[in-house]
């Protein structure tokens, strides 16, 4: 089953597409399923044959077993998670395509799409063995430094989203944090200049020896004034305050449009504590009353958003959040996995990315 929403900007320009791609039945096994999404897939790029893959992902129910048969020639960062689509099926993709541009591939899993002036660098799936969550965020968060050094760019200055997926994360997501936080601080990310976008939440590797791997997104160059922090202290409290590094939002401009990137979003107050403990009909509610917020103060709307990947601790939760999804939001791409939120109060969590028309000096995407 396709799930599709396409931008095009005023006047003209580039278009993007954004894509949910899931088997039609979870009764076929794995290697069928995984031939349909790639069918899909097939169909989709001759449908838009000046469509190029920006990145994608992979959301598996038993990546050890099923992650050696995922393709390796996308053309563009693929990242592969363990998170179990609650659909029904073993599998599910997310997919990116933006018209026009060119990927190269820089080293292992590290990607630059190339697209007018810009080089939009993609990590996907980077990872450390055999380290603790604390060891490996800092050598992943170091060697990406070191990489987008090499590109002329930085962590503070270029660095736009980051994703880490995090194995038994009640267990290892503090590491993250105290990993995360000590190399912000060496690099100068600070409340006083800048987090980066982020969503932290359980996610397993095809090998239980990792603990933590992450996805990123850069762009280069950044010009002055590109790049805005997105928060709404009505709703939601500077993340800083319970000692944790991240965004709540970051909008880029262009010409042409803005790219808002809204961070993983759970039922919080602007105390940074936890709403509707034990209810997940109302955690999903003040979920979506928070994202709204960060939408609506990066200038962008529900109407907006391109796709939405949400994050569930219990399976049984599905059917209740899926219908509130169905209700509210029916025309936006989504996905539904099995992902334990860093805090076990946290029921449900969401992340989005939302493309809205601009008209601006700036260059066009």
């Amino acid at each position: 089953m396709l799930q599709i929403k396409t931008f095009t900007p005023a006047g003209g320009g580039s278009r993007e597409w954004h894509a949910i791609i899931t088997p039609s039945s979870g009764l076929m096994t794995f290697e069928a399923q995984l031939a349909e999404v790639q069918a899909e897939v097939a169909a989709l790029r001759e449908r838009y044959p000046e469509s190029h893959p920006v990145m994608q992902r992979w959301f598996l129910s038993d990546p050890a077993n099923q992650s050696p048969h995922i393709p390796g020639d996308a053309g563009c960062a693929t990242s592969v998670v363990g998170q179990s689509p609650l659909s029904g099926t073993k599998i599910a993709l997310w997919l990116w395509l933006s018209e026009g541009g060119e990927t190269t591939r820089l080293d292992d899993n590290r990607f630059c799409y190339r697209h007018g002036r810009w080089k939009h660098i993609i990590e996907g799936g980077r990872h450390a063995d055999a380290l603790t969550s604390f060891e490996a965020t800092v050598k992943i968060l170091s060697d990406s430094e070191s990489f987008l050094q090499s590109q002329q760019g930085s962590l503070l200055g270029n660095c736009v989203r980051t994703w880490f997926f995090v194995h038994d994360v009640d267990v290892n997501y503090r590491g993250v944090v105290e990993g995360r936080n000590m190399v912000f601080e060496w690099l100068g990310l600070s409340p006083s200049t800048r987090f980066i976008a982020s969503t932290g939440i359980g996610g397993s590797h095809p090998r239980p020896e990792v603990n933590v791997q992450m996805d990123s997104y850069s762009l280069l160059p950044m010009l002055e004034g590109q790049m805005q922090q997105i928060n709404d202290p009505e709703y939601l409290n500077p993340t800083v305050e319970y000692g944790v590094a991240f965004e709540r939002a970051t909008a880029i401009d262009y010409g042409d449009r803005r790219h808002l990137f809204i961070s993983g979003t759970a039922s919080i107050d602007n105390k940074g504590e936890v709403v509707h403990v034990g209810d997940i009909r109302r955690q999903t509610e003040r979920m979506l009353t928070n994202i709204e917020a960060l939408l609506r103060k990066g200038e962008c709307r529900f109407e907006d958003v391109m796709h939405l990947i949400v994050y569930l601790r219990d399976p049984a939760d599905y059917e209740v959040v899926n219908a509130i999804f169905a209700e509210r939001l029916p025309m936006i791409p989504r996905v539904i996995v099995i992902a334990p939120v860093c805090r076990p109060e946290w029921l449900v969590e969401t992340e989005c990315m939302a493309v809205g028309r601009r008209d601006t000096s700036l260059p066009p995407f």
